[in-house]
């Protein structure tokens, strides 16, 4: 009975040449492999049953399975092919790596128990071997999985496409849909019908069959290159082409009417050899050489402009040489050139009414600190040092490197420093303004302004587009007087807890506080000041920003003085 399998193997052989012949590069390339897979997948039948011996057997065995692994990845990539469906490249790769992972243990066959645990070879009365008491491993049963798992998909893909997709033929998809079937079928009837012998390589030419139809129709319907051919010839876009040494092949009579210095050249002349053609595309050719990316440019001609767009030009998939494409683009610059201006205005506007009203926002936030600071005996100018001084010092920080903070973070900072004792508007006028040291209830009261002053500060930038700002603001109001041994109010927060902004607030606030004159006290001198400053790095400051305070020191003392 081998003699049906050398059968199979020759009409399979007879089809894939039939296909050969009417190959077109239009086609899908899964065609090619499915027509190519089949014939040696039917070899390996003829070899299997011609071995004779058991090793024999098990080769021919493998070279079936690289059908039976790959064919309906090949059918179901076919099918999504014909359906417009289109796989994500990363998906189609793990799929096929899927596929050649189930090859590879098929590779184990008599080496191995994960795909076969075990086999024997059995001989029928005609002399036909074959394998026979084959005992599946755990990759037998994955191969299964997955030839089912692209069934069903094709199928789905399928149904999608039949009430989804008008643009493709009815009778394409039943063409597609029925070797899906019968090959899945022969996969698992296999021997049932033929009394020991594989139905699947009659069911491999029955789908050879069905895609040689389905060639047959593409062929009518391929209607790409006479429409091409009219583009070309008759059609708004101009084409000029030339080889890879720069010699001139042709162009259409679009790309004539543009260039009128083309009717003068002779094909196969090089760019460089006419001086009609050299001035225009030698330029644009040089820079697409030097870098793919560049490849538009722009021709004005009279009150005309052209997008010239340089690309390969391919004869199938090999590249032989260069094409531009050339469109007028005379409607689109104008219309470009419109909306520029029209949105260059209306950005020096936009950008003047903005600033205009940061600069409301900007004097209303200093208005409501001058306010509270108006209420406070002790402050006097402090909200206007402290965001002079907090400039100072962030600049010896981004100079130490200790910290990096860019523009915008130390923009906002200087911006938030006033606000930082909003809070105190909440305190009674009789703690605020009492010239001496507070009672321990007092003291208790005063602290409540921090916690009070975020909360202010939240309210009046609810609604703010600018986020930053927004969190720096309330994070310096909030935290200004914490420490970093965790003994500060209001949360009693710690380390690298106390937001950065707040941390380097509190050198300045407390720094002010001290080398200003305030009604209970006379100014300290700058030497005693810095080395309580100094004292406290680790314990009320953070002590990254020691070196950042000595180098701000001389700039500090100037400015006070």
């Amino acid at each position: 009975m081998y003699i049906y399998y050398d059968i199979a193997f020759l009409l399979s052989l007879l089809l894939t040449l039939v296909y050969a012949a009417m190959w077109h590069k239009h086609f899908n390339v899964h065609f090619t492999l499915i027509f190519t897979l089949i014939p040696i997948s039917n070899l390996g039948y003829v070899i299997e049953s011609h071995a004779g011996t058991l090793d024999g057997a098990v080769a021919g065995l493998k070279i079936i399975y690289l059908g039976g692994c790959f064919m309906v990845l090949f059918l179901l990539q076919s099918v999504l092919g014909m359906c417009h469906i289109r796989v994500p490249r990363k998906l189609d790769v793990v799929m096929l790596s899927v596929n050649i992972l189930l090859y590879l243990s098929v590779l184990t066959i008599g080496n191995g128990d994960i795909f076969y645990k075990s086999c024997a070879m059995a001989v029928d009365g005609s002399g036909m071997t074959y394998i026979t008491e084959k005992e599946y491993g755990v990759m037998h049963t994955v191969f299964f999985v997955v030839i089912c798992l692209y069934f069903f998909i094709s199928i789905a893909a399928l149904i999608y496409c039949y009430f989804k997709k008008k643009s493709v033929s009815r009778k394409m998809i039943y063409l597609l849909l029925l070797p899906e079937i019968v090959v899945l079928l022969s996969y698992f009837i296999g021997q049932k019908l033929l009394n020991g012998l594989e139905i699947v390589p009659a069911a491999y030419i029955f789908a050879q069959v069905m895609y040689l139809r389905i060639v047959k129709r593409l062929c009518m319907y391929d209607v790409t290159d006479s429409a091409i051919d009219s583009l070309v010839q008759t059609g708004n876009t101009g084409f000029v082409s030339f080889d890879f040494r720069f010699n001139y092949l042709g162009s259409n009579g679009t790309a004539r009417r543009i260039f009128p210095e083309l009717d003068e050249v002779t094909v196969d002349k090089t760019v460089s050899s006419d001086l009609a053609i050299h001035d225009i595309f030698e330029e644009w050719l040089s820079c697409f050489v030097k870098d793919e990316n560049n490849d538009k440019f722009y021709w004005k001609s009279g009150e005309n402009t052209y997008l010239i767009d340089v690309n390969h030009l391919f004869d199938g998939k090999r590249k032989i040489g260069y094409q531009f494409l050339v469109t007028d683009d005379t409607k689109n610059q104008q219309y470009i050139s419109l909306i520029n201006r029209y949105n260059s205005d209306l950005k020096e506007e936009v950008e003047e009414k903005t600033a205009h009203i940061e600069e409301m926002h900007d004097k209303l936030i200093l208005g409501m600190a001058v306010m509270v600071e108006s209420r406070d005996n002790s402050t006097g100018g402090h909200i206007r040092r402290t965001s002079d001084c907090i400039r100072i010092l962030i600049g010896k920080i981004r100079q130490t490197g200790v910290y990096e903070l860019d523009d915008e973070f130390c923009k906002r900072l200087i911006k938030a420093a006033p606000m930082h004792d909003l809070g105190k508007i909440a305190v009674d006028d009789k703690i605020l303004r009492k010239p001496g040291r507070f009672e321990p209830e007092e003291f208790e009261q005063m602290k409540t302004h921090a916690a009070k002053g975020a909360e202010l500060v939240d309210k009046i930038l609810e609604g703010t587009d600018d986020d930053l700002f927004h969190s720096i603001a309330v994070n310096v109001a909030h935290y200004h007087h914490e420490r970093m041994d965790g003994t500060g109010y209001p949360e009693g927060l710690s380390g690298s807890e106390i937001p950065l902004e707040a941390r380097i607030m509190a050198i300045v606030d407390v720094y002010d506080a001290l080398v200003s004159k305030r009604c209970y006290k006379e100014s300290m001198p700058f030497d005693k000041a810095f080395a309580i400053i100094d004292e406290g790095m680790g314990t009320q400051f953070d002590p990254e920003l020691r070196e950042s305070f000595h180098l701000a020191r001389p700039e500090l003392e100037a400015y006070y003085s």
